[in-house]
């Protein structure tokens, strides 16, 4: 069955480590003949979230921007990847505001596979545990929402750097798998 995935790449740096690996996610994905969308989430206008709640009123955020665009598609896709680099062990502010502003129609994003991508200069995993447990805060807000899989990219700092690690074909495998 052809799947349509969306992946909301935070990477604030265009071939930085993680977005790599939603290249290498995708082209798999592509190969297994799933449509798939990458969104560079640095190269799209989404402001913070400034709690005026008037979506409760209307259904719509009050801010214009390019996140009513990023929602439609996280609304309409069945595959959800979500990737980032780890900021002070989080996610970075990128994806952070593109997930708030989701709130607005939140109850919506339904019944998707969630895969997770994470990208550290540490090299033990534990030091991207709080960033997966916001990947897995958002998932948990999705109702019908699986975890699928999971990609760390520890030790890796400089741009590229991923590319000479085992990550790069199991990013590629997780989306030929998807």
């Amino acid at each position: 069955m052809t799947k349509k995935i969306l992946i909301l790449s935070g990477s604030p740096r265009k071939q930085g480590n993680s977005d790599l690996l939603c290249d290498e996610f995708m082209r798999g994905a592509l190969e297994a003949g799933h449509t798939v969308e990458k969104v560079r989430v640095q190269e799209k206008k989404v402001a913070y979230c400034t709690a005026c709640y008037a979506c409760r009123d209307t259904g719509n955020c009050a801010i214009k921007d390019d996140m009513a665009e990023i929602m439609e598609k996280m609304i309409a896709c069945d595959v959800m990847v979500l990737a980032s680099p780890v900021y002070f062990y989080s996610i970075d502010a990128q994806l952070k505001a593109v997930i708030d502003r989701s709130v607005c129609r939140w109850t919506e994003v339904k019944n998707k596979e969630m895969y997770y991508i994470m990208t550290a200069a540490d090299g033990e995993k534990e030091s991207m545990d709080t960033t997966l447990a916001c990947f897995r805060g958002y998932a948990d807000c999705v109702e019908g929402a699986v975890e699928k899989g999971i990609i760390y990219g520890t030790g890796v700092y400089h741009a590229g750097e991923i590319k000479d690690t085992k990550c790069m074909q199991e990013a590629y495998m997780m989306g030929k798998n998807v």
